[in-house]
Protein backbone atom coordinates (compact mmCIF):
# COMPACT_ATOMS: atom_id res chain seq x y z
CA UNK A 1 0.00 0.00 0.00
CA UNK A 2 1.36 3.67 -0.83
CA UNK A 3 1.85 6.04 1.76
CA UNK A 4 1.01 9.51 1.74
CA UNK A 5 3.32 12.47 1.50
CA UNK A 6 5.36 13.77 4.79
CA UNK A 7 5.72 17.55 4.52
CA UNK A 8 5.95 20.91 6.57
CA UNK A 9 2.61 23.11 6.85
CA UNK A 10 2.93 26.75 7.00
CA UNK A 11 -0.23 28.96 7.16
CA UNK A 12 -0.09 32.50 6.96
CA UNK A 13 3.38 33.85 7.82
CA UNK A 14 2.75 31.78 11.25
CA UNK A 15 5.22 29.25 11.27
CA UNK A 16 2.81 26.86 13.25
CA UNK A 17 3.22 22.89 12.41
CA UNK A 18 0.95 20.45 11.81
CA UNK A 19 0.19 17.63 10.20
CA UNK A 20 -1.84 17.40 7.03
CA UNK A 21 -2.94 14.35 5.07
CA UNK A 22 -2.30 10.82 6.37
CA UNK A 23 1.03 9.83 4.54
CA UNK A 24 1.23 7.10 1.86
CA UNK A 25 5.03 7.12 1.37
CA UNK A 26 7.84 7.84 4.35
CA UNK A 27 10.27 7.92 1.25
CA UNK A 28 10.70 10.94 -0.56
CA UNK A 29 11.66 14.60 0.49
CA UNK A 30 8.44 16.58 0.48
CA UNK A 31 7.56 20.19 1.84
CA UNK A 32 3.85 20.79 2.01
CA UNK A 33 2.66 24.99 2.07
CA UNK A 34 -0.22 26.10 2.75
CA UNK A 35 0.60 30.01 2.31
CA UNK A 36 -3.03 30.81 2.54
CA UNK A 37 -6.51 28.90 3.84
CA UNK A 38 -7.16 28.84 -0.24
CA UNK A 39 -3.95 27.77 -1.70
CA UNK A 40 -1.97 24.14 -1.11
CA UNK A 41 0.86 23.67 -2.38
CA UNK A 42 3.73 20.93 -2.41
CA UNK A 43 7.13 20.57 -3.39
CA UNK A 44 10.18 17.90 -3.70
CA UNK A 45 13.44 18.72 -4.24
CA UNK A 46 15.30 17.65 -7.77
CA UNK A 47 16.72 14.36 -8.59
CA UNK A 48 17.96 12.51 -11.61
CA UNK A 49 14.33 11.77 -13.01
CA UNK A 50 10.73 12.98 -11.80
CA UNK A 51 7.28 11.69 -13.05
CA UNK A 52 4.27 13.89 -11.72
CA UNK A 53 0.96 13.38 -12.23
CA UNK A 54 -2.64 14.22 -11.70
CA UNK A 55 -6.41 13.17 -12.06
CA UNK A 56 -7.70 16.54 -11.68
CA UNK A 57 -8.94 19.44 -9.12
CA UNK A 58 -11.69 20.00 -6.97
CA UNK A 59 -14.44 19.55 -4.45
CA UNK A 60 -12.92 16.45 -3.29
CA UNK A 61 -13.91 15.77 0.59
CA UNK A 62 -13.50 12.01 2.33
CA UNK A 63 -17.10 12.71 3.81
CA UNK A 64 -17.86 12.38 -0.46
CA UNK A 65 -15.90 9.43 -0.56
CA UNK A 66 -16.27 5.99 -0.19
CA UNK A 67 -13.37 3.85 1.33
CA UNK A 68 -13.58 1.43 -2.01
CA UNK A 69 -13.70 4.71 -3.70
CA UNK A 70 -10.58 6.12 -2.62
CA UNK A 71 -8.47 2.90 -2.76
CA UNK A 72 -9.73 2.94 -6.70
CA UNK A 73 -7.94 6.73 -6.84
CA UNK A 74 -5.21 5.33 -5.25
CA UNK A 75 -4.60 2.41 -7.35
CA UNK A 76 -5.74 4.69 -10.94
CA UNK A 77 -2.78 6.79 -9.89
CA UNK A 78 -0.63 4.38 -8.42
CA UNK A 79 -0.66 2.16 -12.32
CA UNK A 80 -0.03 5.82 -14.42
CA UNK A 81 3.42 6.53 -12.18
CA UNK A 82 4.46 3.35 -11.99
CA UNK A 83 4.24 3.01 -16.09
CA UNK A 84 6.10 6.06 -16.15
CA UNK A 85 8.84 4.89 -13.73
CA UNK A 86 9.10 2.08 -16.03
CA UNK A 87 10.44 4.03 -18.57
CA UNK A 88 12.27 6.90 -16.37
CA UNK A 89 14.16 4.48 -14.94
CA UNK A 90 15.70 2.67 -17.62
CA UNK A 91 16.72 6.04 -18.87
CA UNK A 92 13.85 6.51 -21.16
CA UNK A 93 12.46 9.43 -22.69
CA UNK A 94 10.33 12.09 -20.82
CA UNK A 95 7.99 12.09 -23.52
CA UNK A 96 7.13 8.38 -23.46
CA UNK A 97 6.77 8.30 -20.05
CA UNK A 98 4.02 11.32 -19.81
CA UNK A 99 2.16 9.67 -22.40
CA UNK A 100 2.73 6.30 -20.90
CA UNK A 101 1.05 7.64 -17.67
CA UNK A 102 -1.57 9.33 -19.09
CA UNK A 103 -2.77 6.25 -20.97
CA UNK A 104 -3.92 5.17 -18.26
CA UNK A 105 -5.35 7.41 -16.81
CA UNK A 106 -7.38 7.90 -20.44
CA UNK A 107 -8.28 4.00 -19.77
CA UNK A 108 -9.13 3.97 -16.31
CA UNK A 109 -13.28 5.28 -16.17
CA UNK A 110 -12.68 6.80 -12.66
CA UNK A 111 -11.28 9.88 -14.07
CA UNK A 112 -12.53 12.63 -16.53
CA UNK A 113 -10.16 11.40 -19.87
CA UNK A 114 -11.00 8.78 -22.05
CA UNK A 115 -13.44 5.98 -20.62
CA UNK A 116 -15.27 7.85 -17.96
CA UNK A 117 -14.76 11.01 -19.91
CA UNK A 118 -18.36 13.85 -19.21
CA UNK A 119 -21.26 14.16 -21.20
CA UNK A 120 -21.77 17.20 -23.51
CA UNK A 121 -25.12 18.70 -23.17
CA UNK A 122 -26.22 16.68 -26.34
CA UNK A 123 -25.39 13.17 -24.55
CA UNK A 124 -22.36 12.92 -26.38
CA UNK A 125 -18.32 12.97 -25.67
CA UNK A 126 -15.65 15.32 -26.51
CA UNK A 127 -12.21 14.46 -25.93
CA UNK A 128 -9.43 17.60 -25.91
CA UNK A 129 -5.69 16.35 -24.84
CA UNK A 130 -2.18 18.20 -25.77
CA UNK A 131 1.42 17.11 -25.33
CA UNK A 132 4.67 18.96 -25.59
CA UNK A 133 8.17 18.54 -25.90
CA UNK A 134 10.70 20.93 -23.46
CA UNK A 135 13.49 20.11 -26.02
CA UNK A 136 12.34 22.24 -28.66
CA UNK A 137 8.98 23.58 -27.57
CA UNK A 138 7.17 21.09 -29.96
CA UNK A 139 3.58 20.53 -29.55
CA UNK A 140 0.41 18.77 -30.30
CA UNK A 141 -2.77 18.66 -29.35
CA UNK A 142 -6.69 17.48 -30.22
CA UNK A 143 -10.21 18.96 -30.10
CA UNK A 144 -13.75 17.88 -29.61
CA UNK A 145 -12.81 14.19 -31.01
CA UNK A 146 -15.57 11.33 -30.47
CA UNK A 147 -13.44 8.57 -31.53
CA UNK A 148 -9.93 8.63 -30.80
CA UNK A 149 -9.53 5.85 -27.74
CA UNK A 150 -6.80 7.35 -26.64
CA UNK A 151 -6.53 11.31 -27.10
CA UNK A 152 -2.52 12.09 -25.86
CA UNK A 153 -2.12 9.45 -28.92
CA UNK A 154 -3.80 11.72 -31.18
CA UNK A 155 -1.70 14.77 -29.58
CA UNK A 156 1.21 13.08 -30.14
CA UNK A 157 0.47 12.32 -33.98
CA UNK A 158 0.01 15.69 -34.20
CA UNK A 159 3.27 17.17 -33.29
CA UNK A 160 5.23 14.65 -34.80
CA UNK A 161 3.04 13.51 -38.06
CA UNK A 162 1.99 17.46 -39.03
CA UNK A 163 3.38 20.54 -39.17
CA UNK A 164 0.64 22.10 -37.01
CA UNK A 165 -0.10 22.32 -33.46
CA UNK A 166 -3.81 21.52 -33.21
CA UNK A 167 -6.54 19.89 -35.33
CA UNK A 168 -10.41 19.77 -33.85
CA UNK A 169 -13.22 17.40 -34.66
CA UNK A 170 -13.78 14.96 -37.18
CA UNK A 171 -10.81 16.17 -39.40
CA UNK A 172 -8.78 15.37 -35.78
CA UNK A 173 -9.96 12.37 -35.21
CA UNK A 174 -9.31 11.14 -39.14
CA UNK A 175 -5.81 12.22 -38.87
CA UNK A 176 -5.09 10.28 -35.82
CA UNK A 177 -7.21 7.21 -36.95
CA UNK A 178 -4.88 7.41 -40.13
CA UNK A 179 -1.34 7.55 -38.31
CA UNK A 180 -1.98 4.74 -36.32
CA UNK A 181 -4.64 5.93 -32.96
CA UNK A 182 -7.18 3.15 -32.23
CA UNK A 183 -10.50 4.07 -32.91
CA UNK A 184 -13.98 3.35 -30.84
CA UNK A 185 -17.40 4.44 -30.75
CA UNK A 186 -18.32 7.32 -28.75
CA UNK A 187 -20.49 5.39 -26.37
CA UNK A 188 -16.91 3.61 -25.58
CA UNK A 189 -16.81 6.39 -23.25
CA UNK A 190 -19.77 6.49 -21.39
CA UNK A 191 -20.06 5.14 -18.05
CA UNK A 192 -23.55 5.39 -15.34
CA UNK A 193 -22.11 7.70 -12.88
CA UNK A 194 -21.40 10.01 -16.05
CA UNK A 195 -24.98 10.04 -17.42
CA UNK A 196 -26.47 10.20 -13.74
CA UNK A 197 -23.86 13.56 -13.26
CA UNK A 198 -25.46 14.92 -16.58
CA UNK A 199 -29.00 14.30 -15.10
CA UNK A 200 -27.91 15.66 -12.10
CA UNK A 201 -26.40 18.81 -14.25
CA UNK A 202 -29.39 19.40 -16.78
CA UNK A 203 -31.59 19.80 -13.68
CA UNK A 204 -29.85 22.64 -12.13
CA UNK A 205 -29.09 20.89 -8.64
CA UNK A 206 -25.28 19.60 -9.95
CA UNK A 207 -22.49 20.25 -7.35
CA UNK A 208 -19.36 21.30 -8.68
CA UNK A 209 -17.85 17.54 -8.61
CA UNK A 210 -19.92 16.92 -11.13
CA UNK A 211 -18.68 19.52 -13.45
CA UNK A 212 -15.57 19.08 -14.70
CA UNK A 213 -12.08 17.06 -14.28
CA UNK A 214 -9.00 16.47 -15.94
CA UNK A 215 -6.05 14.69 -16.17
CA UNK A 216 -2.04 15.34 -16.74
CA UNK A 217 1.39 14.15 -16.39
CA UNK A 218 4.88 16.16 -16.15
CA UNK A 219 8.23 14.55 -16.37
CA UNK A 220 12.13 15.42 -16.52
CA UNK A 221 14.33 12.59 -17.71
CA UNK A 222 17.86 11.66 -16.84
CA UNK A 223 19.19 13.56 -19.71
CA UNK A 224 17.39 16.79 -17.98
CA UNK A 225 14.89 17.19 -20.63
CA UNK A 226 11.08 17.88 -20.04
CA UNK A 227 7.63 16.64 -21.56
CA UNK A 228 3.97 17.75 -20.59
CA UNK A 229 0.50 16.61 -21.02
CA UNK A 230 -3.12 17.02 -20.60
CA UNK A 231 -6.10 15.11 -21.40
CA UNK A 232 -9.60 15.93 -20.41
CA UNK A 233 -13.69 15.30 -21.06
CA UNK A 234 -14.15 19.02 -20.47
CA UNK A 235 -17.13 20.50 -18.56
CA UNK A 236 -20.49 17.69 -17.88
CA UNK A 237 -23.13 19.33 -20.06
CA UNK A 238 -21.01 21.37 -21.74
CA UNK A 239 -22.58 23.03 -25.18
CA UNK A 240 -21.51 21.05 -27.89
CA UNK A 241 -18.17 23.00 -29.41
CA UNK A 242 -16.65 24.02 -26.49
CA UNK A 243 -12.96 24.01 -25.49
CA UNK A 244 -11.31 24.31 -22.15
CA UNK A 245 -7.27 24.98 -21.49
CA UNK A 246 -6.73 21.46 -21.94
CA UNK A 247 -5.60 21.18 -25.52
CA UNK A 248 -4.40 25.23 -25.16
CA UNK A 249 -0.33 25.46 -25.41
CA UNK A 250 0.22 28.00 -22.81
CA UNK A 251 -3.33 27.70 -20.60
CA UNK A 252 -3.70 23.76 -19.86
CA UNK A 253 -0.16 23.04 -20.75
CA UNK A 254 3.51 23.94 -21.18
CA UNK A 255 7.19 22.71 -21.32
CA UNK A 256 10.22 24.03 -21.96
CA UNK A 257 13.50 23.00 -20.86
CA UNK A 258 15.16 26.48 -20.38
CA UNK A 259 11.92 27.08 -17.81
CA UNK A 260 10.14 24.28 -16.75
CA UNK A 261 6.82 21.79 -17.77
CA UNK A 262 2.98 22.62 -16.52
CA UNK A 263 0.18 20.58 -16.22
CA UNK A 264 -2.96 22.06 -15.51
CA UNK A 265 -6.46 20.97 -13.89
CA UNK A 266 -9.78 23.43 -13.20
CA UNK A 267 -12.06 25.92 -14.65
CA UNK A 268 -10.29 25.94 -18.06
CA UNK A 269 -12.05 29.11 -19.12
CA UNK A 270 -10.12 31.10 -16.36
CA UNK A 271 -6.72 29.34 -16.99
CA UNK A 272 -7.20 30.43 -20.84
CA UNK A 273 -7.40 33.86 -19.67
CA UNK A 274 -4.69 34.19 -17.54
CA UNK A 275 -2.08 32.13 -19.55
CA UNK A 276 -1.49 30.21 -16.45
CA UNK A 277 0.98 27.33 -17.37
CA UNK A 278 3.28 29.74 -19.86
CA UNK A 279 3.03 32.68 -16.73
CA UNK A 280 4.43 29.49 -14.50
CA UNK A 281 7.21 28.89 -16.94
CA UNK A 282 7.99 32.52 -17.54
CA UNK A 283 8.47 33.00 -14.07
CA UNK A 284 10.48 30.19 -13.31
CA UNK A 285 13.06 30.84 -16.29
CA UNK A 286 13.23 35.13 -16.08
CA UNK A 287 12.46 35.31 -12.46
CA UNK A 288 14.46 31.85 -10.90
CA UNK A 289 11.47 31.59 -8.78
CA UNK A 290 10.65 28.02 -7.11
CA UNK A 291 7.78 25.76 -8.96
CA UNK A 292 5.68 26.46 -6.00
CA UNK A 293 5.84 30.10 -5.93
CA UNK A 294 5.36 30.63 -9.40
CA UNK A 295 2.24 28.40 -9.80
CA UNK A 296 0.62 30.52 -6.40
CA UNK A 297 0.85 33.45 -8.49
CA UNK A 298 -0.47 31.93 -11.36
CA UNK A 299 -3.59 30.58 -9.55
CA UNK A 300 -3.95 33.72 -7.63
CA UNK A 301 -5.04 35.45 -10.43
CA UNK A 302 -7.35 32.55 -11.28
CA UNK A 303 -8.60 33.15 -8.14
CA UNK A 304 -9.11 36.85 -8.81
CA UNK A 305 -11.29 36.42 -11.73
CA UNK A 306 -13.45 33.69 -10.00
CA UNK A 307 -11.74 30.28 -10.81
CA UNK A 308 -10.27 27.61 -9.72
CA UNK A 309 -8.38 24.48 -9.96
CA UNK A 310 -4.35 23.29 -10.00
CA UNK A 311 -1.17 22.70 -11.65
CA UNK A 312 1.74 20.29 -11.42
CA UNK A 313 4.94 21.41 -12.11
CA UNK A 314 8.81 20.20 -12.79
CA UNK A 315 11.24 23.02 -13.25
CA UNK A 316 14.48 22.55 -15.41
CA UNK A 317 16.16 22.01 -12.08
CA UNK A 318 14.15 19.19 -11.60
CA UNK A 319 12.23 20.66 -8.35
CA UNK A 320 8.79 19.90 -8.80
CA UNK A 321 5.45 20.86 -7.20
CA UNK A 322 1.57 20.90 -6.97
CA UNK A 323 -0.42 23.91 -6.50
CA UNK A 324 -4.19 24.03 -6.09
CA UNK A 325 -7.06 26.44 -4.64
CA UNK A 326 -9.86 23.41 -4.13
CA UNK A 327 -10.50 20.98 -1.40
CA UNK A 328 -8.34 18.29 -3.17
CA UNK A 329 -6.48 17.23 -6.13
CA UNK A 330 -5.83 13.66 -7.30
CA UNK A 331 -2.00 13.32 -7.51
CA UNK A 332 1.01 11.59 -7.60
CA UNK A 333 4.95 11.62 -7.95
CA UNK A 334 7.37 8.76 -8.43
CA UNK A 335 10.95 9.95 -8.45
CA UNK A 336 14.88 8.54 -9.04
CA UNK A 337 15.34 8.35 -4.93
CA UNK A 338 12.48 5.61 -5.00
CA UNK A 339 9.36 7.88 -3.91
CA UNK A 340 6.41 6.18 -5.15
CA UNK A 341 3.41 8.24 -3.66
CA UNK A 342 -0.11 9.66 -4.07
CA UNK A 343 -2.68 12.09 -2.81
CA UNK A 344 -5.92 13.24 -2.70
CA UNK A 345 -6.94 15.54 -0.38
CA UNK A 346 -5.69 19.03 0.29
CA UNK A 347 -6.55 18.97 4.63
CA UNK A 348 -5.77 17.27 6.94
CA UNK A 349 -7.73 14.06 8.61
CA UNK A 350 -10.26 14.93 11.01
Amino acid sequence: MLQHFQKTLLVGCASLLAACAQPSSAQGNVEVQKIEPTTTMESKTAQEWTLVIHGGAGVIQRSQMTAEKEIAYHKGLEEALLAGQAILANGGEALDAIEASVILLENNPAFNAGRGAVLTASGEHELDASIMDGRDTNAGAVAGVKTVKNPVVAARAVMEKSRHVMFAGDAAAEFAHGHGAERVENSYFTTDQRKAALKRVLKTRAEKADKRGTVGAVAIDVRGNIAAATSTGGMTAKMPGRVGDSPIVGAGVYADNNGCGVSATGHGEYFIRTGVAKTICTRIELLNEAPAAAAKVALDKVAELGGDGGVIVISKTGESAFAFNTPGMFRGVAAADGTLETRIYGEPAK
